[in-house]
C-alpha cells in the first residue's frame, strides 16, 4: 500500500496542476489545455520538444508585437520530423504497481538512463493513455502480478486495452519487460509474461529478454536494469556508465529530508506496543485484535489510508523444531545477503520457514533425492505439485523427507527472505498523535494434525504484549485517500477492511471538515463481529457518520453480504455518486471486491438506465478520476 497532488472537485488533476490551490492566475491553462499539452508532450522526442518550446515562445513574442523567428515559422514540418528522427529515440518507462516496488524500480531506472544521455518519461500504467502506444519508440515495462496472475488493480485498464482488439500493430516499437511476482503463487509473474507475449504478437521488437523476479527481486532486477541501460546507452552513442543506484526491496535510497525517511523496511522503527486487546466478542468464529503502537520519537507520519509495515518474527517454537529435526546448532554462523548471522537468528528474523514454495521444493528434492519430490518437478505435474504445496509447509516436508548431516548454510540457501506484512492503519494522527492503531485478523488453522498460526498475525496475537517492541515502518497508499474537499464518501468494508474507515472518520471529526459519509459494513455475526460498534454509534450521534448499513452473513438462514445491502439501497447509492461522492472498497480481493464491483456496475446500469458497456465506462471514469478507490488484499 503506495505523494501525489490530489485534484479538487472541478479542476483537472496531475502533477502539472501547479495552481490547484487558491486562485488561478490569468495565464494558467484550462483543464482541456492541460490535457492536450500532456498528451502532446508525452508523444514528443527530445528534439521535437525543444523545437515546440521555441515555436511557442515565437507565438508569445508575436502576440507582444515581436516577429516570430523565421527559422521557426517557416521551417518545413518534414525537416522537423527528420530532426526528431536524428536525435535519441523516445524512451518511455511504464510501471504497474500494487505495493510501490515497481514504481521505485522505474524511478531508479529513469535516473540511470539519464546518466547515459537519455530523456525518459516515467508513467504509471493507470495514468497512461494507450492510444499513445503508436507514438512510442523504446518502451521499458516494469509490472508486478496481483493475486492469481492478475495485473495490479490500477493497471487493469491498460492490460484490458493491450489484450483487446483495439491494440495497434507496433512494428516500430522496441520493448523490454521486468516482471515481479511471488513464486508461492501458481501464476508466477503472469502479468509481466502476458505483456511480454502480447507486445511480441503486436509486432514489437524485444530489446532484452524478460526477467522474472521473486519476492527477493533485488539482484535479478539490478542485473536487468544494468543490461537495458547499457544497451540503450550504447545505441544512443553514450557511454553506458550508469552506476546502479542502491535499491533495497524496491525502495530507492535518496537523501532524507526528514527523520521519518530514515525508517523503512530495511531500517524499521522499534515501536513499543501500547495496547493489544481482543476486539471480537465471545463466541466469535474468528479472532480479531486491536493493537496500538507508539511512534513517539520516530517523526513518522502517515495519512488516513496508509498502511503500517510490520516485520514479524517466526514462531520460536517452530524455529526450535526446524533446528531439532535437522540436528543443527542455532549458534552456527550462516551467510545471508544482509550479512553474517547465526542460524537461530536467520530462522527467527530473516527467512521464511512456514510457506513451502516451488523454489524450496526443488531445493529439497535435490538434497533429499526423494523420488516423490522428483516426480512433482515434472512439467505435467503442475496441479499435483500445487496441491502438495497447499498441504505441506516447510516443517512437514522436513519431517517426511529427512536429510541427515545437512549443512546449515545449505538449508538456508533454499529459503526466501521473510517479508514484512502490511496492515491498514485504523487511526488518524490528528486523533491519536504519535500512535498507529491496527485491526488484525488472527490466522489460525489445523494442518497435518498440528495447530498453526499466520506468521505475522500469530506474532501480533501471541507475542506482542504491551511494552513489547515491534519493528515497523509507514507504507504510503496515495491511491486510497480522503477527498480534500467536503464531497460525500461511501465506505464499503468487510471484516478488518473497516480499519481505514475508522481513520477516515477520526480525521474528519478532529479537523472539522468533510461532508456526508455512509458506511456499509459486513461480517459474520452481529453479536461477536460488529467491529468498533460503539465508535460508529457515537459518530452517528455526533453527525460525523451520516448513515450506516450492515450485513451479517451468519445470523439468518439466507446469507447477506455487503453487496446485497448495496443492491437494496441502489437508488441512494447512485444518487450519491451522481452528486459527486467518492466510493471506497476495502477487504478481500478474491471474493468481496469483485462481487462489490459487479454490484456497483449493476446499480449504475439499472439506476442510470445505461447499457452494460456504458455502466462499465462510468465505473472506469470514477476510477480514472480517483472517485472509486480500492484497497483489497
Amino acid at each position: 500500500m503506495n505523494s501525489v497532488v490530489r485534484p479538487p472537485l472541478k479542476t483537472s488533476g496531475g502533477q502539472g496542476d501547479q495552481y490547484q490551490q487558491g486562485a488561478m492566475p490569468s495565464y494558467a491553462l484550462t483543464a482541456t489545455q492541460w490535457s492536450r499539452l500532456r498528451d502532446l508532450a508525452s508523444s514528443l522526442s527530445p528534439a521535437q520538444a525543444l523545437w515546440v518550446s521555441g515555436y511557442l515562445a515565437g507565438i508569445a513574442n508575436a502576440a507582444d508585437g515581436l516577429a516570430m523567428p523565421v527559422s521557426l515559422a517557416e521551417k518545413p514540418a518534414d525537416e522537423f520530423a527528420e530532426a526528431g528522427r536524428a536525435g535519441p529515440r523516445k524512451l518511455t518507462i511504464l510501471y504497474g504497481t500494487e505495493s510501490g516496488n515497481c514504481q521505485a524500480l522505474a524511478q531508479s531506472l529513469a535516473e540511470q538512463t539519464r546518466e547515459v544521455g537519455l530523456a525518459p518519461t516515467v508513467t504509471d500504467m493507470a495514468d497512461y493513455k494507450p492510444r499513445l502506444l503508436k507514438t512510442e519508440q523504446d518502451l521499458l515495462i516494469i509490472t508486478s502480478t496481483y493475486g492469481e496472475g492478475d495485473p495490479p488493480q490500477r493497471a487493469a485498464g491498460f492490460f484490458e486495452f493491450i489484450e483487446g482488439r483495439k491494440a495497434p500493430s507496433l512494428p516500430d516499437l522496441r520493448f523490454a519487460v521486468l516482471a515481479l511476482g511471488d513464486s508461492a503463487y501458481e501464476f508466477f509473474c503472469e502479468a509481466g509474461k502476458k505483456l511480454d507475449r502480447r507486445f511480441e504478437e503486436l509486432g514489437a521488437e524485444r530489446l532484452l529478454d524478460r526477467a522474472d523476479c521473486d519476492i527477493d527481486f533485488e539482484e535479478p532486477a539490478t542485473a536487468w536494469r544494468k543490461a537495458v541501460v547499457a544497451k540503450l546507452g550504447e545505441q544512443a552513442g553514450g557511454a553506458a556508465k550508469a552506476s546502479i543506484s542502491p535499491l533495497q526491496h524496491g525502495v530507492a535510497t535518496a537523501p532524507a529530508s526528514a527523520a521519518a525517511r530514515s525508517y523503512d523496511k530495511q531500517h524499521p522503527f522499534q515501536a513499543a506496543v501500547i495496547e493489544n486487546i481482543v476486539l471480537s466478542g465471545r463466541g466469535a468464529s474468528k479472532e480479531i485484535r486491536h493493537l496500538e503502537v507508539s511512534l513517539s520519537g520516530s517523526d513518522l507520519s502517515y495519512e488516513p489510508g496508509d498502511a503500517l509495515g510490520v516485520l514479524a518474527n517466526n514462531d520460536p517454537a517452530l524455529v526450535d523444531e526446524v533446528m531439532a529435526k535437522l540436528a543443527l546448532d542455532g549458534a552456527t554462523p550462516v551467510s545471508l545477503k544482509a550479512g553474517e548471522t547465526t542460524l537461530a537468528q536467520a530462522l527467527t528474523r530473516h527467512v521464511e520457514i512456514t510457506t513451502a514454495t516451488p523454489r524450496f521444493l526443488d531445493h529439497w528434492a535435490k538434497l533429499s533425492a526423494a523420488a516423490e519430490l522428483a516426480r512433482l518437478q515434472a512439467v505435467d505435474q503442475t496441479e499435483e505439485r500445487n496441491a502438495f504445496l497447499r498441504g505441506h509447509q516447510i516443517i512437514d516436508i522436513i519431517r517426511r523427507f529427512p536429510v541427515p548431516g545437512l549443512d546449515a548454510g545449505e538449508f538456508v540457501s533454499g529459503l526466501r527472505p521473510l517479508q514484512p506484512r502490511l496492515y491498514s492503519i485504523a487511526s488518524s494522527l490528528a486523533a491519536a498523535p504519535e500512535e498507529a492503531h491496527l485491526t488484525v485478523s488472527v490466522v489460525r488453522y489445523d494442518l497435518n494434525g498440528d495447530r498453526r498460526s499466520g506468521v505475522a498475525s500469530g506474532h501480533l496475537a501471541d507475542r506482542a504484549e504491551p511494552e513489547a517492541v515491534l519493528p515497523v515502518y509507514v507504507h504510503a497508499n496515495p491511491h486510497f485517500r480522503l477527498p480534500q474537499d467536503d464531497r460525500p464518501i461511501i465506505m464499503i468494508g468487510a471484516g478488518t477492511g473497516v480499519a481505514p474507515y475508522r481513520a477516515f472518520l477520526q480525521e474528519r471529526e478532529v479537523l472539522g471538515n468533510g461532508g456526508p459519509s455512509w458506511l456499509v459494513f459486513g461480517d459474520r455475526n452481529f453479536r461477536s463481529d460488529f467491529l468498533y460498534q460503539a465508535e460508529w454509534q457515537r459518530l452517528m450521534k455526533d453527525g460525523v457518520l451520516t448513515r450506516m448499513d450492515v450485513a451479517f452473513s451468519r445470523d439468518r438462514g439466507v446469507k447477506k453480504y455487503v453487496q446485497h445491502r448495496l443492491l437494496e439501497k441502489a437508488a441512494d447509492i447512485f444518487a450519491w455518486l451522481e452528486e459527486g461522492a467518492n466510493i471506497y472498497v476495502c477487504g478481500d480481493a478474491a471474493n468481496m471486491a469483485p462481487d462489490v464491483h459487479q454490484t456497483l456496475a449493476t446499480i449504475i446500469e439499472t439506476q442510470g438506465n445505461l447499457s452494460p458497456g456504458a455502466a462499465a465506462d462510468y465505473l472506469r471514469g470514477l476510477q480514472r478520476d480517483e472517485r472509486y478507490q480500492r484497497d483489497v488484499y
